[in-house]
């Protein structure tokens, strides 16, 4: 096998499953081949996600071995196959349809027959003929499956199905031709026509009504993908050109009209407006965009028009990589789901031995109409065993709860941080860019006594404007927005990690912290020394600037605490959980912002290593930490924790490590993720419950138990109603999950 940097992980949509079994034997075989690391199905979606080896594994083989069990995979990836894919869904879905009114045209007369006419002349004959349209062609797809299940040993629900109604159907047909057997021997030759076809269609009917709600699932992808446009407008050579977006390539430039959709990532090159950013960063307010800005695929330009030049197109923009975490999120497995994958790998063939005992029993111990109560509980046993509901129980809350968090801005990796979020009750905040917005700001100046301010701050101007640090630069920029300009040096060093120093007019100047300061010996006052110790204890960055001998002037520069964070902290307190803060900045700041958001717990001055080794301690105390971070320094870190979230204006890095991201970097969007985890996993279990006991307590009962105590002998017919709602019932459950407050 390869390495782990040569495994890739890809999704095909699968068609022609019908339940958890399928699932099972359609994973099976893609793991039994070589060079496939893990397969995992999602039923709710159709889909696999297969992690290979592509030195070893093709997917051609992959295709091959599907189809040999009687299924297909699209292993085609280009847009032209979703849209087969999709198309085949579609047509699918019209094809059941059809097939389900015509069953219910056939199978109501059938009823009526059986229910109030069977003494008329001809009855069995006429419902032979009614049925048997419903049995062979509108219900073959269940005969079919099952047929090409037993040519490889395996079962399904297609195989309850065929085995239920088959045998009804025979019987029927049997007792129609030669009702002497029966008669002979003073017993009445019972025929089950329309059991057998009513049962096909009340399956029918609950799979369309399952296929219906089960696209309602995935419609949160459905919107992502409806963000961009089909076409876009190319600016080449003076002129305007319509062309599809899927020709557009990196240094086009692309004219965005007042209320369009931005078609790609790139840069303002000409033109200015706002633009409607929610989509990606949950924030209402629209914000400017002029020459040089960055534009993001899927966002609503609004009453300006520009020209962009594409950066990132197709799936390398922002909008596609969303897109295909979702999508990789929702089709992932949760852990709960690999015990029911193993319930449902033998249930089928569990279900047709407790379907032949039931036959086996009531011939033996039945009396006189024992083989015919016996058959009647062998098709009930096998018609209302249906593993749909316990295949669809957890994939559907999965899909509804990953789509719901990207409606909110919440980008879940993976199922199993979904499932394992609501159980945090420690979260580890990393301070820059995640409870502070990350950008240095200037807060205020402060100027020695009878300092000469404005050829003073022109020489501090040129000094801060000519250094690339972040602090630097927020100070050169309040300069350059109070229009004070910046004049000649007649010398400029940067002293690593401590400041600058320059010359002008023959004196030398100083700007930066204040060990620059101390070393130079410079002289400070008492007043300017005062403030700088009074705007440290409110959390600010205190840059100094001096001449040769004395102390000019301070500046305050903050990174501003977001207005989110105060509020979150309080949240998940209220909630349970314990709040850490860890941070590289000094042990004065860290007291500072920790007070002003409500934290108790906090370390300074923490190392990348150091980081990743405090989550460590609080996992030895068996807590499950969740980290939240949004920079390289914090890698190490989020893939320590037992959930790992990042803030979606951090680095790529970042972003890919953790398993969620809040796209807005707002973190009171932390509490929405973890309740939403709750909910997912309480309506996971709801699912899962029904499931269980709708099988628990309709297996036995169709087998008869209640007979010996109140002569109580179920119906096929109800049995295959019940089998039916069973799985709308719990796809339907999943989608309360969309509407939910979080």
């Amino acid at each position: 096998m390869d390495t782990k940097e040569n495994i890739i992980k890809q999704s095909f949509p699968v068609i022609g499953m019908t339940c958890a079994s399928c699932a099972v034997s359609v994973e099976s075989m893609l793991k039994a081949q070589e060079g496939v690391v893990n397969a995992a199905v999602n039923l709710a979606s159709n889909t696999v996600m297969v992690e290979y080896a592509p030195s070893e594994a093709h997917t051609e083989d992959f295709k091959k071995a599907i189809q040999s069990i009687g299924y297909d995979l699209i292993i085609d990836d280009s847009p032209a196959a979703a849209q087969q894919a999709e198309h085949h869904h579609h047509e699918n879905y019209a094809s059941l349809k059809r097939r389900t009114l015509l069953s219910v045209a056939f199978s109501i007369p059938l009823g009526v027959i059986g229910m109030f006419f069977l003494k008329m002349p001809y009855a069995t004959y006429i419902m032979w003929v009614l049925a048997t349209p419903v049995v062979i062609v509108f219900g073959r797809q269940f005969f079919i499956g099952a047929y090409k299940q037993a040519r490889h040993r395996s079962t399904n629900m297609d195989t309850l199905v065929a085995l239920g109604t088959g045998i009804a159907y025979l019987f029927s047909i049997f007792n129609t031709v030669y009702p002497q057997f029966w008669t002979s021997r003073g017993l009445e030759a019972h025929v089950y026509f329309e059991i057998s076809a009513i049962v096909i269609t009340l399956i029918l009917l609950g799979k369309m009504l399952e296929e219906r709600a089960k696209a309602n699932t995935s419609s949160a992808i459905k919107k992502l993908m409806g963000l961009t446009p089909d076409m876009v407008t190319c600016v080449y050579g003076g002129y305007n050109l319509a062309m599809p977006l899927a020709q557009v390539k990196p240094g086009d430039i692309l004219l965005v009209k007042p209320g369009e959709r931005i078609p790609v990532d790139g840069k303002v090159t000409e033109g200015n407006s706002y633009v409607d950013e929610s989509m990606v960063s949950g924030e209402p307010m629209p914000v400017q965009k002029l020459a040089g800005s960055k534009v993001i695929a899927g966002t609503i330009n609004q009453k300006g028009s520009f020209q962009l030049i594409a950066e990132k197109v197709g799936g390398d923009t922002v909008l596609a990589r969303i897109i295909q975490m979702v999508q990789q999120a929702q089709g992932s497995k949760a852990p709960v789901q690999k015990l029911v994958d193993k319930i449902a790998g033998i249930f089928v063939p569990v279900v047709i031995i407790v379907s032949l005992l039931s036959l086996v029993i009531w011939s033996v111990w039945g009396g006189e109409n024992g083989f015919s109560h016996g058959l009647l509980t062998m098709v009930t046993v096998l018609v209302i065993a249906c593993p749909c509901a316990l295949g669809l129980a957890t994939p559907t809350a999965i899909m509804v709860g990953v789509g719901r968090g990207a409606a909110n801005g919440i980008l879940i990796k993976d199922a199993e941080s979904l499932e394992q979020a609501y159980k945090v009750n420690a979260i580890v905040l990393d301070k820059t860019g995640t409870i502070t917005v990350g950008k240095p700001e200037f807060i205020n100046i402060a100027w020695k006594e009878n300092a000469n301010k404005k050829e003073l701050s022109q020489v501090l101007h040129s000094m801060e404007a000519r250094s690339e640090h972040p602090l630097a630069i927020a100070v050169a920029t309040y300069f350059q927005s109070q229009n004070i300009e910046a004049i000649p040096l007649d010398g400029f060093e940067s002293v690593t990690g401590k400041g600058v120093t320059a010359l002008h007019k023959g004196v030398k100047y100083l700007a930066g912290s204040t060990k620059l300061i101390a070393e130079q010996s410079i002289n400070v006052p008492s007043t300017l020394q005062q403030q700088a110790d009074k705007w440290l204890a409110e959390a600010n960055t205190v840059i100094w600037f001096a001449d040769d001998k004395q102390a000019l002037a301070i500046i305050a520069i903050a990174d501003k605490i977001k207005d989110s964070s105060a509020p979150a902290v309080a949240e998940l307190q209220q909630m349970g959980i314990e709040v850490y803060m860890l941070t590289g900045d000094n042990a004065q700041t860290a007291k500072a912002v920790a007070d002003k958001v409500g934290i108790k717990n906090y370390r300074a001055e923490a190392q990348p290593a150091d980081k990743a080794n405090f989550i460590k301690e609080l996992q030895a105390k068996g807590k499950i930490v969740a980290m939240v971070g949004d920079g390289i320094n914090d890698s190490q870190a989020l893939a320590q924790a037992n959930v790992s979230i990042a803030m979606g204006k951090g680095t790529d890095i970042a972003m890919d490590v953790a398993k969620m991201t809040l796209l807005s970097s707002d973190l009171q969007q932390l509490p929405k993720a973890i309740k939403l985890s709750g909910k997912t996993v309480r309506f996971i279990r709801q699912n899962l419950f029904w499931a269980f006991i709708y099988n628990i307590i309709g297996i036995p009962i169709a087998a008869g138990v209640l007979y010996p105590v109140n002569g109580f002998l179920l119906n096929p017919m109800i049995a295959g109603a019940a089998m039916a709602l069973s799985s709308v019932s719990v796809v339907t459950n999943s989608l309360r999950l969309r509407y939910t407050r979080l």
